[in-house]
């Protein structure tokens, strides 16, 4: 995580330099503005590796340096899943203003709500702006980390009071802990920056959430 972090930080510094170059380019030499042309034309200052100079290159040879964050399989198998996920989540925490007992409980479910439904919302977006789903072949939605099975939704649809809080708070923990699994997952596996900031999130949010649930 720490080199991708790195890698956007390398993006955006060539990015600035080649503005700031082409710029300079453009000005009136006559005003005294710094040039950054050489004899072959328009030149990029670009930052050498630790230890070495910096060196003149071309705006192409700079757009060339900049990383390549196009989506990978992991990326949107990542999306779909976590989609899916989320939706369980929701679905689970639906049940918690009729059946909880505990006003923690319901207001946890509440804050779990709200948080996920933006997110869904952000995934799909997301898909859709990267040419829509994509065959995940081998990969069955029932076996995510953390998914409750048919069997527990059921109990848990048919528990009231602290029955209800005991197992919605057993199924949420276990559910929030596959998802930060999945999180960190894509984070080795996947090469986009707008996944990343995404599963980042859901490991911040979710690990605090497991905390205030175990605290329960």
């Amino acid at each position: 995580m720490l080199i991708r972090r790195q890698r956007a930080v390398v993006a955006v510094a060539l990015s600035a330099v080649a503005v700031l170059a082409l710029t300079a380019c453009e000005s009136d030499p006559g005003k005294g503005a710094p040039q950054a042309a050489s004899s072959d034309g328009n030149t990029v200052v670009a930052p050498g590796k630790p230890g070495e100079p910096a060196r003149r290159i071309s705006p192409e040879e700079a757009a060339s340096l900049l990383p390549d964050e196009s989506p990978n399989s992991a990326d949107f198998r990542y999306t779909q899943m976590m989609i899916v996920h989320h939706q369980q989540a929701l679905t689970m925490t639906a049940l918690a203003p009729e059946r909880a007992a505990s006003i923690k409980v319901k207001k946890v479910a509440e804050r779990i709500g709200a948080a996920q439904k933006p997110e869904i919302g952000a995934m799909e977006a997301w898909l859709k702006n990267n040419g829509g789903p994509r065959e995940q072949a081998g990969h069955d939605h029932g076996s995510m980390p953390g998914m409750a099975t048919g069997a527990q939704l059921k109990e848990l649809t048919d528990a009231r009071g602290d029955a209800f809080d005991e197992l919605f708070l057993k199924l949420m923990i276990t559910h929030h802990e596959g998802a930060v699994t999945m999180a960190a997952e894509v984070l080795g596996q996947g090469n986009n920056v707008l996944v990343e900031e995404m599963a980042n999130d859901v490991i911040a949010q979710q690990s605090s959430e497991i905390n205030r649930m175990r605290s329960m």
